[in-house]
């Protein structure tokens, strides 16, 4: 909805004001016009501020004023009335990968993780799970889906985000979006974070991301376009950084991009301390302050309202956003629970852990070592601290079970009911007649000692990393790369496990017949990772982020200016210069061959593309082309579709504009539809680029598909 429609539906509101008492609280609630569910959200919210008093709407424009309409005092004497009512308590919880911080709830594997899935019914399915979760703890709006665009990989969050590509990001967020505001029953809303160009930890929140228009609409507004279209989220989390020299959370781009030009119309809340002033924050388009009041007091805002700074329209606007996403998203209709549920994780929700850590993990190289099939008898030794839930100098299967943050905390989530991979392995193992022999890789020698006593090594390697710090490289580790080179030398027939959140170098990669790539898999890593190294599930996970050969060949390596940027009068300037060169744009742009491509991912059987063809008309794009399983077991494979536009619009390299999960049995051969119709091509952008509007450029475009960003089959149309 456009702002200056929402600002005519409040004209009744500035004009007609009955205060209602206090002591009415305990009235009926179905007297009041905005419990009245037969009226529209519009309507309620409109009836609810109509009869609110000035210091009651301001209540909404921060978040424990709106979600404890009782309580009347905050830090700092801050005052406000009781609030109108039955308004509801509201909980807000982070959680892109779980419900964060809470105990009894399920582990599921970090966002990075969901990405390599390529499965939009999974992403839902695992939001309508978190969230149900959610709601059962006592918490009614979720601060997930995370997405950001990858610009680089040492960037601390990397694993409560989606990965390099708009598209995917987007599509992933919205899937996760609808899920979690999925149930009428217990109803929770989403919140997308963070907006806009949050890249990087280092100085976060005091930093600025300078880039050019086309560049932050093409690369970092498009996954939150996207995911607004698509999911339809109730709140958009506004980041710390500066846009352009100016802070996000009181940046016009609240107004003009996410509100106008994108759509949105749920409301805009800040990060925690994200705020720097009252006027330009509200008047450009900051609807609601996270945590305690400190920059929307009302003291604050009487003062900028009596000298002309924000307007009363402006103050109805942002409380109007709040109420009416509350109405819409059934916080109104449905109250949290008295008293939270003990134990919220039930047996489907740790079903979905585990088919998110299968799917989503990803075998990198196999050269026919998997899938194990150890004889009665046969020993495999079982390698590193990160295998095992006994820690080793404080590290644990526990430590890489979800994404490592803050405050002592080993992982944002409890992982209650971790089953480690050890355990996992040790009892698949069984099955066989095979038996498990555990070293923790503390001493590189004994566990040299251990793979070459044994039939096949599994050894773990792993990167821990998260909120307010980048990485310094992207080096295992632990020791990690020296014992992986020991074990590999020691047993020629080593699986390399790499538990991480981002991208490594792998300088051993030669030494190993095999690595799997199981990111932060989540309180069921155990038997999802034996389930793949034993074959029992067959790898399907493709990655969602380019794996370099090193450091030294990502977009933003070998220029402090572009990261981590260069002070100037205390604010760190980091120039986007790289423009849209980001991800397996900017390797196929400057003709660098990475580590593993974007989207690859390999299989226990194999595939073949063929009989492509594409065809544009009536505003469609039709894309097909054969897949064929050419191996001896059944599969599936995550068909991808890339397009290249005319040389004229100066785009770098070709771009991901569809994918489709697809399972063949041995032999099998389907034909693949990735149609792209017009409302795809118009909402999503997928064959059109930015000058001062959205446009589609005349001409020849090429169309790949294949099962990474690197390997094709090859045609072209006209547009």
């Amino acid at each position: 909805m456009k702002r200056a429609l929402v600002l005519a539906l409040l004209a009744p509101i500035a004009i007609a004001v009955t205060p209602i008492s206090p002591a009415a609280a305990a009235a009926d609630c179905k007297t009041y016009p905005w419990m009245d569910t037969r009226k529209s959200p519009e309507k309620r919210a409109q009836a609810l501020l109509a009869a609110s008093t000035q210091h009651q709407k301001y209540r909404w424009l921060v978040e424990q004023p709106a979600n404890s309409p009782q309580q009347t005092e905050w830090p700092g004497g801050v005052v406000y009335p009781v609030q109108v009512p039955c308004t509801p308590t509201v909980v807000y919880s982070d959680g892109p990968d779980g419900v964060r911080f809470t105990p009894g709830v399920t582990a599921f594997p970090a966002t990075i993780a969901t990405a390599a899935t390529f499965n939009q019914p999974l992403a839902y399915v695992k939001g309508a799970a978190q969230a149900a979760e959610a709601f059962d703890k006592g918490k009614n709006v979720l601060l997930a889906p995370g997405l950001a665009s990858g610009r680089t990989p040492l960037s601390g969050r990397t694993p409560e985000y989606l990965g390099e590509d708009p598209l995917l990001t987007g599509l992933m967020a919205a899937a996760g979006t609808r899920g979690i505001q999925s149930s009428k029953t217990k109803p929770v809303l989403a919140t997308l974070k963070h907006y806009v160009a949050n890249e990087q930890e280092v100085d976060r929140q005091t930093s600025s991301s300078n880039a050019d228009e086309r560049t932050l609409r093409q690369i970092y507004d498009l996954p939150f376009e996207i995911a607004v279209d698509r999911g339809d989220p109730e709140s958009v989390m506004c980041s710390y950084n500066q846009i352009n020299h100016v802070y996000a959370c009181e940046n016009e781009r609240l107004n003009e991009v996410l509100k106008d030009d994108i759509g949105f119309d749920g409301y805009v809340m800040s990060d925690f301390g994200s705020v720097h002033s009252t006027a330009p924050s509200l008047v450009n388009g900051l609807d609601q302050e996270l945590n305690r009041p400190i920059w929307f007091t009302p003291a604050r805002l009487d003062e900028a309202l009596a000298a002309g700074l924000i307007t009363q329209r402006q103050i109805d606007a942002a409380a109007y956003r709040v109420v009416r996403s509350y109405v819409r998203g059934g916080l109104f209709d449905r109250p949290l629970p008295a008293t939270p549920v003990v134990d919220a994780s039930t047996a489907v929700h740790k079903a979905v852990a585990r088919a998110t850590a299968e799917q989503g993990s990803v075998l990198l190289k196999n050269q026919g070592l998997l899938p194990l099939k150890p004889r009665k008898g046969d020993e495999i030794a079982v390698i590193g601290a990160t295998a095992s839930s006994t820690a080793t100098d404080g590290v644990s299967a526990n430590s890489v079970c979800s994404l490592p943050w803050r405050f002592g905390n080993p992982t944002t989530l409890q992982c209650e009911d971790l089953v480690s991979p050890e355990d996992g392995i040790r009892t698949r193992a069984a099955r066989n007649g095979a038996t498990v022999a555990f070293d923790n890789g503390a001493d590189v020698t004994a566990a040299a000692a251990a793979a070459a006593s044994a039939d096949v090594a599994v050894v773990f390697a792993y990167v821990r990393m998260g909120e307010f710090t980048d990485l310094a490289d992207l080096r295992l580790q632990g020791n990690g790369d020296a014992l992986v080179s020991a074990v590999a030398a020691a047993n020629p027939r080593t699986v390399v496990v790499l538990q991480t959140g981002s991208a490594v170098e792998m300088p051993w990669l030669a030494q190993v017949p095999a690595v799997l790539e199981t990111w932060y898999a989540g309180e069921q890593m155990g038997p999802a990772i034996a389930s793949l190294l034993f074959g029992d599930t067959n790898p399907s996970g493709k990655l969602p982020m380019t794996f370099p050969k090193s450091l030294a060949d990502t977009p933003t390596a070998g220029s402090a200016a572009r990261y981590p940027g260069v002070v100037a009068d205390g604010i760190r300037q980091v120039d986007y210069s790289e423009g849209l060169k980001v991800g397996y744009r900017w390797y196929e742009s400057q003709g660098i061959d990475p580590l593993f491509a974007f989207g690859h991912g390999l299989s226990y059987t194999s595939f073949k593309y063929s009989q492509l063809q594409v065809s544009a008309a009536r505003g469609d794009v039709k894309i097909k082309f054969r897949l064929t399983n050419t191996g001896r077991r059944a599969g599936t494979e995550v068909a991808q579709a890339y397009a290249t536009l005319p040389a004229a619009t100066g785009e770098p390299s070709k771009r991901l504009v569809g994918f489709e999960r697809v399972t063949l049995a041995p032999g099998q051969s389907r034909t693949v539809d990735l149609t792209l119709s017009r409302a795809d091509l118009a909402d999503l952008h997928l064959l059109q680029y930015w000058n001062g509007s959205w446009k589609t450029a005349p001409g020849k475009y090429g169309l790949e598909v294949g099962g990474s960003s690197d390997t094709a089959v090859r045609t072209s149309f006209r547009m």
